[in-house]
């Protein structure tokens, strides 16, 4: 009866909207989230360890992606949402949004993760509801997180909850947001996944409960996994499409007119972004840990990882046919994020094709309105200005991000030589436009 009455309390204060909610991680993930539950009404406090994001945030001098700064400066004046660098309050629920990279020898790093669960445990209590978003292995939450909040004697399913919901988030996707995209939840006991189902119900059109945490964690990483194998199997075919002579985007779209049994997926310069490069490999990690090596996925990641060098190549042999060298030849790259119209570098192919084109001897600048500088081994690349002297100045303009707002009839007009490893030019037949 106890138990009951204590969930049933957390229950009542979130469906009320009287639920004080803290966010733990203010990036993709998490600064989305708290201003979506700021906007439904909750009083919602986000915090980061990163001290000059805070400020920025309280000063009005933070632009965040896909997030109205105007909308942001509102909240913040208004008390729904405050950026903190710890807790130090008291608050009903916990979300933990924090990154969950690879380490130095390409392991899993849940440093960050740990962190975020010691800054939880000291102020937890009797009555309140844990929910960690961070995507890892299975078993994570039960054999990580759990033992850190339990340090103060609470028990997780009696005394407070404990949930999980894998995050969704696509940065730039227009289409489906917080609202429209499915969010699958799970409890560590069936109260505990009640309570997290309610709190997402507040700002989420479709909750999909599954049988438990690390079923839920499984999830999470077989979408991923999917898009990795997938898109790793559409970059093979485009090497072999390459030596037999064929356009591998003619032969995907014409593929993708059939009505069923076939997804489209695109080839490119490899992976990046937060979650296609690094979750596969969370997989593959816990499956050796139980004796199961995951062949697909490994294979897929050395596809995927071979394709900068494979793009590199491309540019080599164009450059060849002009008689021309990548030693000392300017190269111009348009866009360096991972995906078109976000500003996010993470494990972007960009950065990769730029170190070995460097390694080459080659003088490589690039133009992004979305990223003004990269810092790359230990140097600073500025972002150049979009202008006709900069594609015409350049020996070849290499085509890695495909923004809308890049002006492809300006290119066909003023570049010497074109790689396009997104297929942005199509439309374009010069002989001057190498596709990958």
């Amino acid at each position: 009866m106890a138990q009951d009455l204590k969930t049933r309390s957390i229950e009542t204060r979130i469906i009320d909207r009287t639920a004080r909610i803290a966010v733990v991680g203010l990036g993709f993930v998490g600064l989305p989230l708290a201003v979506e539950f700021a906007r439904r009404g909750f009083t919602v406090t986000g915090c980061d360890v990163d001290g000059r994001k805070i400020e920025a945030m309280r000063h009005k001098r933070f632009k965040p992606p896909d997030i109205s700064e105007s909308e942001l400066a509102r909240l913040t004046d208004e008390k729904r949402l405050t950026p903190v660098e710890s807790l130090d309050g008291d608050y009903d629920v916990f979300v933990i949004c924090v990154p969950t990279p690879l380490g130095a020898n390409r392991e899993p790093d849940l440093g960050y993760l740990r962190s975020a669960a010691r800054m939880v445990a000291p102020v937890l209590h009797d009555d309140q509801l844990v929910v960690v978003e961070s995507t890892s292995y299975p078993g994570t939450v039960e054999e990580v997180i759990l033992p850190i909040l339990s340090e103060g004697g609470l028990t997780a399913g009696e005394d407070y909850c404990l949930g999980y919901s894998p995050e969704r988030i696509d940065p730039g996707n227009k289409e489906y947001d917080i609202h429209t995209t499915p969010k699958v939840v799970a409890g560590l006991t069936d109260n505990c996944r009640e309570a997290t189902m309610i709190l997402y119900g507040q700002i989420v059109d479709n909750v999909v409960p599954v049988s438990s945490i690390r079923a839920a964690e499984m999830t999470k990483l077989l979408e991923n996994v999917f898009r990795t194998v997938n898109i790793a199997l559409v970059n093979e075919l485009a090497i072999l499409a390459e030596k037999l002579d064929l356009n591998i985007w003619e032969i995907v779209d014409a593929a993708a007119t059939k009505p069923f049994g076939f997804m489209k997926f695109l080839p490119g310069p490899g992976l990046g972004g937060h979650c296609l490069p690094v979750d596969p490999i969370y997989l593959s990690w816990k499956a050796k840990e139980v004796g199961f090596y995951t062949e697909f996925i490994e294979l897929a990641g050395k596809t995927n990882d071979a394709m900068p060098a494979f793009v590199v190549r491309k540019l080599t042999n164009a450059l060849n046919s002009l008689r021309r060298s990548v030693n000392g030849s300017k190269i111009l790259m348009l866009g360096v994020s991972y995906k078109n119209d976000v500003g996010d570098v993470r494990e972007s192919p960009a950065l990769k094709i730029i170190r070995l084109l460097h390694d080459l001897g080659a003088e490589v600048s690039y133009h992004d309105p979305y990223v003004p500088e990269l810092h790359i081994n230990g140097s600073t690349i500025v972002s150049r200005p979009w202008s006709r002297e900069a594609l015409e100045s350049a020996d070849v303009v290499m085509i890695l991000t495909a923004h809308s707002d890049f002006d492809y009839g300006e290119v066909a007009d003023c570049a010497k030589l074109v790689v396009d490893t997104r297929n942005a030019m199509a439309e374009y037949t010069d002989e001057k436009i190498v596709t990958l």
